[in-house]
């Protein structure tokens, strides 16, 4: 309880509120060694916890496309930037897994032996885990990377979603999972909603609305599935002032970041580990 109270009175002293919203708005900052977003408030209250977002100008490679599975993306090139990038980070094993816009999530324990860059597990789309030296790491072009970290049990998760795992639960099912495997309580719950497409460039069908139980327009209209989410994260037990959303847009802000959107076929990555 007390990582959680010094992580908040950081927070006081830091951020700007957004009368808009009842969600702290986060702009992300430029990590100069490596040029990943990190969450400056994390940053600042937990010296233990790397965390941040690649982007296009990450590393020593142009684009820096972390994409394994994409179609424009080349793998081994690729697996070159995960060793960069986990090397970078000082980890023993980056973890990520063939995301198929669901709600499984992979928990992962114990001791490991080093693996191919990244170690892939089985199709999933998020990744739990207490372990110092493994980075837990989605990739995403547009959909959103969710960052959750427990400040009392020094266990953290990476989520990917997209509005389709989104309305299958993967939020639900990875707070679940730091719940039954590290026993963490959803009110120490610190929940951050990565650098993703904002509510205003992403316009769906009615059909993405009713799946995610909102109001159901007519026609085509923009959404915010950050908000939605953190609305979802609320309704599990998280406070309100424990979630925070990235003023980063991956399509309408100068970010540096891969939108599929705005056609884009590369992959940035998310993560988020324990520091050995």
């Amino acid at each position: 309880m007390e990582a959680f109270r010094a992580f908040l009175y950081v927070r006081s002293m830091l951020s700007t509120p957004d009368d808009s919203s009842p969600f702290p708005v986060v702009r992300e900052i430029r990590e100069p060694r490596f040029g990943a977003l990190v969450h400056p408030e994390w940053t600042q209250a937990f010296a233990w916890l790397v965390q941040g977002m690649t982007t296009r100008d990450s590393g020593h490679d142009h684009p820096f496309d972390l994409g394994l599975f994409a179609s424009r993306s080349e793998p081994e090139s690729a697996r070159r930037r995960w060793r960069a990038l986990r090397e970078s980070l000082g980890g023993d094993r980056v973890v990520h897994a063939h995301q198929v816009h669901g709600a499984d999530v992979h928990v992962h324990h114990g001791e490991f032996a080093p693996a191919r860059d990244p170690h892939l597990v089985d199709d999933c789309d998020g990744h739990v885990g207490d372990t110092p030296g493994l980075l837990l790491a989605v990739t995403t072009a547009d959909c959103v990377p969710v960052f959750v970290v427990d400040p009392e049990r020094r266990a953290v998760a990476a989520l990917h979603a997209g509005w389709r795992g989104a309305a299958s639960g993967v939020l639900e099912r990875g707070i679940d999972a730091m719940v039954s495997s590290f026993s963490s309580r959803p009110e120490h719950l610190l929940v951050h909603l990565g650098p993703a497409i904002c509510g205003a460039c992403y316009e769906v069908g009615p059909e993405v609305f009713e799946a995610l139980n909102q109001r159901t327009p007519a026609e085509p209209e923009p959404i915010d599935l950050r908000r939605v989410l953190a609305r979802r994260a609320v309704g599990l037990g998280v406070r309100e002032d424990s979630i925070s959303v990235s003023a980063h847009c991956t399509k309408c802000t100068d970010s540096g970041l891969f939108s599929h959107r705005a056609g884009h076929g590369e992959r940035q990555a998310g993560f988020i580990g324990v520091r050995r």
